[in-house]
C-alpha cells in the first residue's frame, strides 16, 4: 500500500537513505516555505504554483526529481559528477546535494513555474 503521507513514505525508507531525505527535505521546505507537500506517484512531492520538486529513494540511492528538462539543461554544468536523467539528479546517501544546489534548483522552479503560469494567463 502506497503512504499516505510524506511522514509515513519517510518511516518506511531505511537508513541512510532516510536521513538523507529528512535532510533533502528540510532544505526544500527552507528554499520554498509556501510550497505545499503531498505524494504523488508514490512519492513526496512540493507544489507551488504547478509541480515543484520531488524526492525518492531507490535501494542503492536517493533522487530529486527535478521535473524540468529544460531547466535540468540550465545547471548542467553544476551537476557533473552526478548521475542525471531529463528531469532527476541521483546521489548516494552518503553524500547528499548540497544546500546552496537544492535552494537554486527550487528557487529556478519556482521561478519557471511561475512565468510558465503567468504565460498561461497571458501576462
Amino acid at each position: 500500500m502506497p503512504a499516505a503521507s510524506v511522514d509515513d513514505y519517510l518511516a518506511n525508507i531505511p537508513e541512510p537513505q532516510r536521513a538523507a531525505l529528512v535532510q533533502l527535505r528540510a532544505q526544500i521546505r527552507a528554499a520554498a516555505p509556501d510550497a505545499q507537500e503531498a505524494m504523488s506517484y508514490g512519492v513526496p512531492i512540493f507544489k507551488l504554483d504547478g509541480s515543484l520538486v520531488s524526492f525518492g529513494a531507490a535501494k542503492q540511492h536517493c533522487a530529486l526529481y527535478v521535473m524540468s528538462p529544460a531547466f535540468m539543461e540550465t545547471i548542467a554544468d553544476r551537476l557533473a559528477g552526478y548521475d542525471t536523467s531529463k528531469g532527476t539528479i541521483r546521489f548516494q546517501p552518503e553524500t547528499p546535494l548540497p544546500r546552496e544546489l537544492v535552494a537554486d534548483i527550487v528557487h529556478g522552479r519556482i521561478a519557471e513555474n511561475r512565468a510558465h503560469k503567468a504565460a498561461r494567463q497571458g501576462r
